[in-house]
């Protein structure tokens, strides 16, 4: 039975959300507890029972989410200033070639977005970009948006970006599933929207790269690709691995369970991050001449972002408890499940409503994980929670415009007016939201 009090308390708590986002620009984190508190104020909480519930999703969510997040940003600022992300770029052109740079530069970007945020690896990338375009004399957009293709997905979609990790956290879903199955979704995705569309809207939209300046000069002290291939698959490895022997395709008698509770630990999200923070400190770092005060300086102001992310990651975990707590997340489960509204669509759409309207997607990422996370069933597997997290992360990318902070980086660093960012970067993220949440609907009815 529904009960409207509390349908009108989750959609005024979105509106208040909203609003205080939109229109006053407060922070996305005290707003989402401000929605938090108003949720239970109109279901009826008691206001003990509010807080009390608030203390415990913020608690929940962190205590994950933080560890991860925190190792995942240190990590990926050792591969940033030791030029690994350059250096591998630099390799695939080379293997590649200029006729398929296009390719290359979607691995780039599918792979240096693992351990790097999405702004920084674009930035850092972007004067390969230019020199591509410098010789070959076609549009820019036939190698950036690939590039942003490759960055965008990873980042949506593969942990330990920060994004995919929240939502796993908050949906309960095991990171190694989640990785898998982004991976899997990723790669048709990378290909419709990254070299296929950037060939077409090359074609419609020539750009050419600004003039050659100091800071395009090449540089020649790079790592070894075999390194940085090696220590950005260490963590991926280690998780993956740790997913599969503990899945159904591993007897539960083949391996001792002391063996097993050691390969668990080794494999489990934290320490395989401290494990690959460690390997890159010494051989990106100490071996490369990095003194050990400029690695501490780079791994501290790795912390910045971060620490944004993991409060917005723990709002979003109040936000879920409260729909939890006051029996909102059953109520509509129930419902949904009566008119056959399938989940995953729920999901996707909610996440997409929310990133069109305030532009930012790991709080729609976030926002959409709370509403979900309440109707998952008892019995749902671990495919499906993944599956789940990549629908999620596919709505939350979808149609990125002007109230999108990485509309206006692509703008400024690709030289594009609105009118070329709406027809290039705006519908690249929009094919890419659509593909991903075909593939992951094409995989629930296969899994």
């Amino acid at each position: 039975m529904i009960d409207y009090n509390l349908i009108a308390a989750v959609f005024i708590g979105i509106a208040v959300l909203l609003f205080l986002i939109l229109k006053l620009r407060i922070q996305a984190f005290i707003a989402l507890l401000i929605a938090s508190i108003v949720v239970g104020i109109i279901a009826g909480m008691h206001p003990g029972d509010i807080i009390t519930t608030m203390k415990e999703g913020m608690g929940n969510t962190l205590g994950f989410v933080a560890v991860v997040v925190g190792l995942g940003a240190m990590f990926g600022a050792i591969l940033e200033h030791s030029g690994g992300a350059k250096a591998l770029a630099t390799f695939l052109l080379s293997k590649f070639g200029e006729k398929n740079a296009s390719w290359a530069m979607v691995l780039t970007g599918f792979f240096i977005a693992i351990p790097v945020f999405f702004d920084v690896a674009f930035i850092i990338l972007i004067p390969l970009i230019y020199s591509l375009q410098r010789k070959t004399k076609k549009s820019l957009l036939l190698y950036a948006i690939p590039l942003l293709a490759g960055l965008a997905i990873t980042h949506s979609f593969i942990p330990p970006t920060p994004g995919p990790v929240a939502v796993a956290d908050i949906l309960n879903a095991d990171l190694g599933w989640v990785i898998l199955f982004g991976f899997l979704v990723g790669i048709p995705t990378a290909i419709v929207c990254g070299p296929v569309f950037g060939k077409y809207i090359a074609k419609k939209i020539f750009v050419e790269a600004p003039a050659l300046d100091d800071n395009d000069a090449v540089i020649d002290n790079y790592p070894s690709v075999s390194s940085i291939i090696a220590i950005i698959g260490i963590p991926i490895v280690l998780i993956v691995g740790n997913t599969v022997l503990n899945s159904p395709l591993f007897d539960e008698n083949t391996i001792s369970t002391e063996v097993k509770s050691w390969l668990g630990f080794i494999g489990h999200p934290f320490s395989a991050l401290i494990i690959a923070n460690i390997i890159a400190w010494y051989f990106l770092g100490i071996r490369r001449n990095f003194t050990k005060k400029k690695l501490l300086d780079i791994t501290t102001k790795s912390m910045g972002p971060a620490g944004i992310i993991i409060l917005l990651t723990g709002a979003g975990g109040v936000f879920k408890q409260i729909l939890v707590n006051t029996g909102t997340g059953e109520m509509l489960a129930n419902y949904f499940a009566d008119k056959g509204v399938s989940i995953l669509l729920f999901a996707f759409l909610t996440a997409a409503v929310v990133r069109i309207l305030q532009g930012s997607a790991t709080v729609a990422m976030i926002t959409a994980a709370g509403i979900t996370a309440p109707l998952l069933a008892v019995d749902v597997t671990e495919i499906d929670k993944a599956l789940l997290v990549i629908a999620i992360a596919s709505g939350a990318s979808i149609l990125s415009h002007v109230n999108d902070s990485g509309f206006w980086l692509v703008s400024k660093y690709l030289g594009l007016d609105e009118k070329q960012t709406f027809k290039s970067w705006t519908m690249m993220t929009t094919l890419l939201a659509l593909t991903g949440f075909i593939t992951v609907t094409i995989f629930s009815l296969i899994f």
